[in-house]
């Protein structure tokens, strides 16, 4: 019992610290457009994403529950507490890896990629709930077609209701609103990331014997919540750049029109119980902006390598996740 609760209690460091890498590795999510386009100073931007992501996160878990059973059984496995070890390292390095580069990829897709990585090696394959597996994956991949089809709708019809407007005045207008939509995109942030560290948490508790049931404990979802929020308060300033001035040029009205696009997305999905990918969501309403106001003002070079590595994060994370399962275990 005593080596349980240790093991355990490394589990739920390595799930904290990876809920503290999300915090500012996807600070740029929230806070990007607001930022470049100066409605907030780069201090109260930080503050405003913090708080709201730990009120997010501790309003809903409907989201964590999908990651404790969709991809496997955790009441099932033998090995349920070495795969997700194995599943959070291999997690934690690629954001780290990403965040280095100052590239906008997902903790998403690097923590769900990872989870069937690790259990297709140390359980097997027919322990890897396929369906549920394939369901959170068209969530993902989903999520950022809608993200930039509302994004470019939005912007066009902002673009008909204000062409005869001053775009100083416009502009002027928008960057305060721009504080109430980053505050809701850190909100939905919250209610959707901060689920998945409560998820892995809660999978652990099942595999390990000490609960019998995917509800979230209370000290689960406070301490996930403020593992984001402290993260959140660090702040991403590699991606903030990248997602904030390198995509194209956004001036308040397309911060705003991205800012609302990316978190109808997610929050619908936090409804839906869906764990979505914050960073493309908000990357591609950007993009769906950006074409909307004008297909060229985009670089879509860089919107290409952004694309890339959403492609290649699950399958890199799964085998990165396998192989160390392999040499640990």
């Amino acid at each position: 019992m005593e080596t349980t609760i240790w093991v355990l209690g490394i589990v739920v460091f390595l799930a904290l610290a990876f809920d503290f890498i999300n915090g500012f590795h996807d600070t740029a999510n929230a806070i990007a457009t607001s930022v470049s386009t100066r409605a907030l100073t780069p201090r109260r931007a930080i503050i405003l994403a913090a708080v709201m992501n730990f009120v997010g996160a501790m309003m809903f878990t409907g989201v964590a529950k999908t990651i404790g059973g969709s991809v496997t059984d955790p009441t099932k496995l033998d090995n349920g507490i070495e795969v997700v070890i194995v599943t959070l390292i291999a997690a934690i390095i690629w954001n780290l890896v990403t965040w280095w580069f100052g590239i906008p990829s997902s903790s998403s897709h690097a923590l769900i990629g990872a989870l069937a990585g690790a259990v297709f090696v140390g359980a097997g394959s027919d322990k890897v709930k396929w369906g549920g597996f394939i369901e959170i994956v068209e969530g993902l991949l989903l999520s950022p077609l809608i993200a930039f089809a509302i994004g470019y709708v939005v912007m066009t019809i902002l673009k008909y209701i204000f062409a005869k407007r001053s775009p100083h005045t416009v502009n002027k207008g928008f960057r305060t609103v721009q504080i109430f939509t980053a505050a809701l995109q850190a909100f939905t942030h919250g209610t959707n990331d901060a689920q998945k560290a409560m998820g892995i948490i809660t999978f652990a508790l099942v595999a390990a014997g000490v609960q019998d049931h995917l509800e979230v404990p209370l000290w689960v979802k406070i301490s996930a919540a403020t593992a984001m929020a402290l993260g959140t308060s660090i702040g991403g300033w590699k991606i903030i750049k990248t997602m904030g001035t390198k995509i194209f040029k956004i001036e308040p009205i397309n911060g705003f029109a991205a800012d609302l696009s990316a978190a109808s997305v997610i929050f619908t999905a936090t409804l839906l119980h869906l764990p979505v990918s914050t960073t493309h969501a908000i990357t591609s309403a950007i993009l769906g902006v950006g074409s909307a106001k004008r297909f060229s003002a985009v670089k879509w070079g860089l919107a290409g390598r952004i694309i890339i590595t959403w492609f290649i994060t699950i399958p890199i994370t799964a085998v990165l996740a396998g192989l160390l399962y392999w040499i640990i275990f």
